[in-house]
């Protein structure tokens, strides 16, 4: 399945931008940015229209980058955008992973191709753990992808949704991290990482979430 702008069904006005209704609208805190680094984001359906996800934003912030929405995606159209060109394609993951059969390791990341970051292609799973996990299992394609994790990273800013630990951190800031490490810049995502503070703030007032 590719990028679906259906709009949720509600008698409210809705954003045909961000897809939310005017009242919570988050078109504001979009911030344009640029990546040397291609993005595809691959979002739970479940996700697609939860308040306080932060893929949305994140789509519409990094310029070129892809949303597209399905469990289950379809192998060719799987591989299609994966290999679309020679580019090497990394997934943003914990590189041990547990699932139905056991525990699965990705393939050895090819430290080299790290330092051509234009020739790099992130692919990002938009969804809680337990979702994560059943995408990529259900994705054999995803399996074969060597792994980016991170580590040693801050405490999340994304207190509108549980998390498990502290450093457990959003689509949104995972993604930020990830692509200041492969980019070596810590400055350019700056921009984003604060406007997605104040969407975090809008969220609180929102729905009156405790800070």
């Amino acid at each position: 399945m590719s990028l679906t702008s259906q709009l949720p069904t509600s008698r409210r006005e809705i954003c045909t931008r961000c897809l939310r209704p005017v009242s919570a609208c988050i078109c504001q805190w979009i911030t344009a940015t640029s990546s040397k680094v291609e993005l595809i984001i691959l979002q739970h359906p479940l996700e697609q229209h939860h308040a306080k996800g932060s893929a949305r934003l994140l789509h519409l912030s990094v310029a070129n980058s892809q949303l597209h929405i399905a469990e289950k995606f379809e192998t060719e159209f799987l591989q299609s955008i994966l290999f679309a060109t020679e580019k090497t394609t990394l997934l943003l993951y914990p590189k041990r992973s547990e699932g139905q059969s056991g525990v699965v390791e990705s393939p050895p990341l090819d430290h080299q191709c790290l330092a051509l970051p234009d020739q790099l292609r992130l692919i990002v799973l938009d969804g809680t753990w337990r979702k994560s996990r059943k995408m990529l299992y259900q994705n054999p394609l995803l399996q074969s992808l060597a792994r980016l994790a991170l580590n040693d990273m801050p405490d999340s800013q994304y207190r509108i949704r549980k998390a498990h630990r502290p450093d457990q951190l959003s689509t949104l800031e995972a993604t930020c991290q990830a692509l200041m490490l492969l980019e070596n810049n810590s400055e350019k995502y700056q921009p984003l990482l604060a406007a997605f503070d104040g969407f975090i703030r809008q969220q609180q007032s929102l729905y009156v979430i405790p800070g």
